[in-house]
């Protein structure tokens, strides 16, 4: 059977990589690149964190880099300037994505927003999710609801604190996102259901760099072990899915035409508004709601908790974010979203988490639609491009020699901000494809993080130094911490709650 592939994928490696191999005609090369593998190309070298493996590759090799992944080209970005050349100035060449086995088998065909392809239905779905879930008025609208799930958490909190508890952080923090993402956009939180684990592990799966992907003809023989996972995971949120939605189409006679949720006004859309753009019908419904709960709950949740870590590291910006606080809010009360304005500093220390620990460390892929010339270097149709801003927020040359330590300072005097205008700054991407959920993520981020280290004082476990906190990180289309954050809080409010 192993030989019988291997013959397969030499027939494969000849009929497709000769071709590539001549793509330098008339004075045209691809970009510079390591020395590769027969059949696997660079796929070797990715290793267990292929962002930082990458980013050492591209010291040698420069900041627009070839790989072969299997026979798949694909072209890594890692300097700002590059990637203004990729997400801006021929933004509509990359503004698509390649087709993965994990994509099609969790969201339905890749009929989600994340990995849908360029074009009409695109467009359709990018609009429909920012009206009715993402626009300052959606924003605004569901500010009670997270005031009551942060509120609630820091209640438990408190309740912890009164026996000096140790507390894990990060299933308090995922608890707030949760409850308040799925209230958004299911109506409320299901206690049947915990999709949280499978979600992580779709989007683990979902930065996998899959065999089956690259060298097709082995994708029968699932040497990794992923398709079956896939499908595991594919059971637990499909049935969640399928429950939810089942429900919401019984409720909708009740309602007469009003909508509660995010489902509501997909279901009304798939029934009463269907047009040649946008043909919703289950499928698609199931995969946009799974693509909004995953980037809404892993990412906000991932973000929030690095930022934690990083000032209980460092005490120094703990003691200034705290001081910020004191003088905006008082020692009276809780944070309001309303004094996120006036926290300028806290501002600098999230933008800092995110540079040093980018949620999403390669983005998602892009796909170039049509062969095309940059910066002298061909580059062919159907190439993938990473854009490496891991590695793009560390880099020396552009934060200068202490690019690896975590100073919020840095941004003070400069025009850095999180919209992905300054290309050395690339927390939720930039272009077509940027995140359209990044005012919500920003308000998300900031209003957990200033209420945990305003109504509480925290501490590392007994025997715990800020130099002994575990920083280590768990690669995946999403870059959280390798290990959950436990802290002892103490609280600090006058105010009884």
């Amino acid at each position: 059977m192993i030989i019988f592939a291997l013959l397969l994928v030499g027939l494969y490696s000849f009929y497709y990589l000769l071709p590539l191999s001549l793509r330098s005609k008339n004075g045209q090369v691809l970009p510079p690149s390591p020395l590769g593998l027969p059949l696997l190309g660079h796929l070797h070298m990715l290793g267990e964190f292929p962002h930082r493996n990458l980013a050492r590759l591209a010291k040698k090799y420069g900041p627009i880099m070839f790989i072969r992944l299997g026979l798949v080209p694909a072209v890594v970005v890692t300097s700002p300037e590059a990637a203004e050349l990729f997400l801006k100035t021929h933004d509509v060449v990359f503004a698509s994505r390649p087709k993965i086995q994990v994509a099609d088998c969790l969201s339905y065909g890749q009929k989600n927003l994340g990995f849908a392809q360029y074009g009409p239905y695109w467009r359709s779905i990018r609009k429909l999710c920012t009206i009715e879930l993402l626009s300052s008025s959606k924003i605004e609208l569901f500010k009670p609801l997270r005031r009551e799930a942060l509120f609630n958490c820091v209640k438990a909190m408190k309740n912890a604190s009164e026996s000096r508890s140790v507390v894990d952080v990060t299933v308090k923090i995922e608890s707030v996102i949760e409850d308040s993402t799925y209230r958004m956009i299911c109506g409320s939180k299901d206690e049947r259901f915990n999709i949280m684990p499978s979600l992580r592990e779709g989007l683990k799966l979902g930065g996998t760099f899959n065999v089956g992907d690259f060298i097709p003809c082995l994708g029968a023989f699932d040497l990794q072990g992923l398709t079956a996972r896939m499908k595991a995971c594919n059971v637990v949120l499909d049935g969640f899915l399928e429950t939810i939605i089942d429900e919401h189409v019984r409720d909708a006679k009740k309602l007469q035409g009003q909508h509660r949720d995010f489902i509501d006004v997909m279901l009304s859309l798939m029934e009463f508004n269907n047009t040649r753009e946008l043909h919703l019908d289950r499928d698609h419904i199931k995969a946009i709601v799974l693509d909004m709960l995953a980037a809404a709950m892993d990412t906000s949740s991932t973000a929030i908790e690095w930022v934690i870590a990083e000032l209980l590291k460092n005490p120094r910006v703990m003691k200034l974010v705290q001081e910020e606080l004191e003088n905006v809010v008082g020692l009276e009360r809780m944070v309001e979203e309303t004094d996120l304005i006036k926290l300028s500093y806290l501002k600098l220390v999230i933008m800092e988490s995110m540079r040093i620990h980018p949620v999403a460390p390669l983005l998602i892929p892009h796909e170039s639609t049509e062969d095309i010339t940059i910066n002298g270097y061909f580059i062919p149709k159907k190439c993938r491009v990473l854009i490496n801003t891991w590695a793009i927020g560390r880099d020396p040359n552009v934060w200068s020699s202490n690019a690896e330590e975590f100073y919020p300072e840095r941004f003070i005097g400069t025009t850095i901000d999180i919209q992905g205008h300054e290309f050395q700054f690339l927390p939720f991407g930039s272009g077509r494809r940027k995140c359209p959920g990044l005012q919500l993520g920003m308000i998300v981020v900031q209003i957990v993080v200033a209420q945990l280290v305003h109504c509480f004082n925290l501490e590392l476990p007994e025997g715990m130094s800020p130099n002994d906190l575990d920083m280590s990180e768990k690669f995946g289309l999403t870059l959280p911490r390798a290990k959950h954050l436990l802290a002892i809080p103490t609280y600090r409010l006058r105010n009884s709650l």
